[in-house]
């Protein structure tokens, strides 16, 4: 078609405000409809005629080869979560690559964009993890602000560490605002898992997480090497040496990480990357192929294909991000045993796309569904060896045929989940990873939400029933994370002849923090010491790579001057996962009353920057955490 032809087609007269995005709460744009069969439907709007040539000298200039692609081809926005020095993001550049090329082979234009990011494994128990969670709004942002001002007709981001994922689907329509604000066909490429560790003082495998509890184990005189002691060599030759703990601590440093990739078990990066599998947003396998397998490569070319399905049938995020796909993202969830940290950000994503979803659903999930998986950090493996078995694939595939999934549900391949993996493999007989339905490893899934009055908007509990379904200690109260952690790394301030103690961690809430930091370094060095007399509970998160009795999202937290701000050392604080209850069974309605009289707000702090600006907007964890919920 010559352009002359084209201007009429694509003039004002055809183009309208999106009717998918179009009740005014997100800004608005106009675009070609459906039936006019162009792909690029909102980037015509500066391509088109001469209307913009200020526009398309820049576009020439950026690359578009010529007069025929700059008229007719659609504009593919690429957004990476890409950033040196951190083995879950190092190599997402790369990939961005790949879809580029995948993507211009297709006769569509690909534009690659960045994203910002926090590694929590380095920010982990200092002040930079405060900076974590709202890397999610904003990355969310930063997405859905290329796309909107770029007029891009579709997206696809390449996310890797955690708050990655529910980032880049929040602005376009599942796991993170990018995708359900702008709401143009998208995909998300997971940037995979990490391969396995292995540390040859301890003799087994290991991941990140084996870093935080041997640094316990340490402290607390538990860290020994595998091999016996001194022993004489034959012969008369020199004396092989055990190492000692200081040398055992180092290999694990050394050998915990092997290259690129998330944190390999089931910690916050692979929950979210297979509940969204679940949901539909990404394409079959992608949770579960490991960064570096060739698989994960040929997802990246395959993409291309995809998301030109998704603009031709005009599915967008909000028409995959249904009821049922959330559903399928909380059962998944529970059967693997994932992080505290997915039912926030599930809250978040369906807050965007204007599902209801509560902490309620969550229980309600948590009370029908079985846990399964002897995956990582409560389990004995990892998502590697998920893989070597089938996958995410397998396990949704046996999931819809014993009715626990919903397989009609739509996906970004353009046909329904049911129909993605009907014919993937069954998972591998004689497989130990993934228990039978008849056979669960808890009868209901470790996630639970608690209330009481010391959370009576709610908290979220891991629970995996190892430690027991209830626990009953004195409270040890520490105004901020820090504070816990000095005491831990003292060795002897915290000790396993005290008594069942519930430490209480306040003050770290998302406005009190701010930032609501994990508090991994605490909940892993209590497992490495072996205090099997220790229960946590805050108002911040834990890490999907912390296990043990652990209660966080404690709503209000105590900068809102929930109860949590006044408990006591000594108070007697009893959790219970089957009645679903955290109270302090020592304090009476009379005495909190009492207590509250004497408690004053704290001053917020920082008053600016980014921290300050996320404190002042973010709402409480059991509404997820957003910050655009006025």
């Amino acid at each position: 078609m010559s352009p002359s032809n084209q201007e009429s087609t694509y003039g004002d007269s055809t183009s309208q405000y999106d009717p998918k995005n179009s009740n005014g709460d997100y800004v608005m744009f106009k675009c070609l409809p459906p039936e006019s069969g162009k792909l690029n439907r909102w980037s015509q709007a500066l391509t088109r005629g001469h209307d913009y040539p200020g526009a398309q000298a820049m576009l020439y200039g950026a690359g578009v080869p010529n007069e025929d692609m700059m008229k007719n081809a659609p504009h593919v926005g690429i957004a990476t979560v890409w950033w040196e020095g951190n083995p879950c993001n190092m190599h997402l550049l790369d990939f961005g690559k790949i879809v580029k090329k995948a993507v211009e082979k297709e006769n569509m234009l690909g534009w690659q964009f960045n994203t910002v990011g926090v590694s929590d494994a380095i920010t982990m128990g200092g002040e930079g993890m405060r900076f974590s969670l709202q890397t999610r709004e904003l990355i969310a942002d930063s997405i859905e602000s290329v796309t909107m001002a770029q007029h891009h007709d579709g997206n696809i981001s390449i996310p890797g560490c955690d708050k990655n994922m529910p980032g880049c689907v929040i602005a376009g329509g599942g796991g993170g605002y990018q995708a359900a604000r702008h709401n143009r066909p998208f995909i998300m490429i997971y940037g995979g898992t990490i391969r396995k560790g292995h540390s040859n003082t301890l003799g087994k495998s290991i991941n990140i997480s084996t870093c935080y509890e041997a640094a316990g184990a340490y402290t607390y005189g538990r860290l020994h090497a595998a091999r016996p002691q001194t022993t004489k060599a034959a012969n008369g030759g020199p004396d092989i040496e055990t190492p000692s703990p200081s040398q055992v601590l180092a290999d694990i440093e050394q050998h915990a990480c092997p290259g690129a990739g998330a944190c390999g078990g089931m910690y916050t990066a692979n929950t979210m990357a297979t509940a969204i599998e679940a949901m539909g947003l990404s394409l079959p396998g992608s949770s579960s192929y490991p960064a570096t397998s060739p698989e994960k490569a040929r997802e990246c070319e395959r993409s291309a294909k995809a998301i030109k399905v998704l603009m031709r049938k005009d599915v967008r995020p909000r028409d995959i991000m249904t009821r049922a796909a959330f559903e399928n993202a909380l059962v998944l969830t529970m059967v693997l045993g994932g992080s505290t940290n997915g039912v926030l950000h599930f809250l978040a994503m369906a807050n965007t796309a204007d599902v209801p979803l509560t902490l309620d659903d969550v229980d309600r999930t948590s009370s029908r569904v079985p846990l399964l998986a002897d995956l990582a950090p409560s389990g004995r493996y990892y998502m590697e060896d998920l893989y070597a078995v089938g996958g995410t694939p397998s396990v949704l595939k046996m999931l819809v045929a014993r009715g626990l999934i919903d397989g009609t549900v739509l996906t970004v391949t353009g046909r329904t989940l049911g129909e993605n993996v009907e014919g993937w493999p069954s998972l591998d007989p004689g497989q130990k990873i993934i228990r039978d339905l008849d056979d669960p490893i808890k009868k209901t899934g470790h996630l639970r939400v608690l209330r009481g009055n010391l959370a009576p908007g709610g908290a979220v509990a891991k629970i995996t029933g190892k430690e027991g379904l209830g626990f009953t200690g004195r409270a040890r109260v520490f105004d901020k994370e820090h504070q816990l952690d000095e005491a831990l790394s003292a060795g002897t301030t915290i000790k396993a002849t005290d008594g069942n103690l519930v430490l209480v961690v306040r003050y770290e809430g998302p406005k009190g923090g701010p930032g609501m930091p994990e508090q991994l370094r605490a909940s892993a060095a209590i497992m490495g010491a072996g205090l099997a007399n220790v229960a946590l509970v805050t108002d911040g998160r834990y890490s999907g790579a912390s296990h043990g009795f652990i209660v966080g999202h404690v709503v209000p937290e105590a900068a809102a001057g929930g109860p949590i701000a006044l408990v006591r050392d000594g108070d007697v604080v009893t959790i219970d996962a089957v009645r679903n209850r955290i109270d302090a069974v020592s304090v009476s309605d009379e005495e909190m009353a009492e207590r509250r009289k004497g408690w004053k707000e704290p001053e917020l702090r920082p008053k600016r920057g980014t921290m300050a600006k996320y404190a002042r907007l973010v709402g409480d964890a059991s509404s997820g955490a957003v910050t655009d919920q006025w």
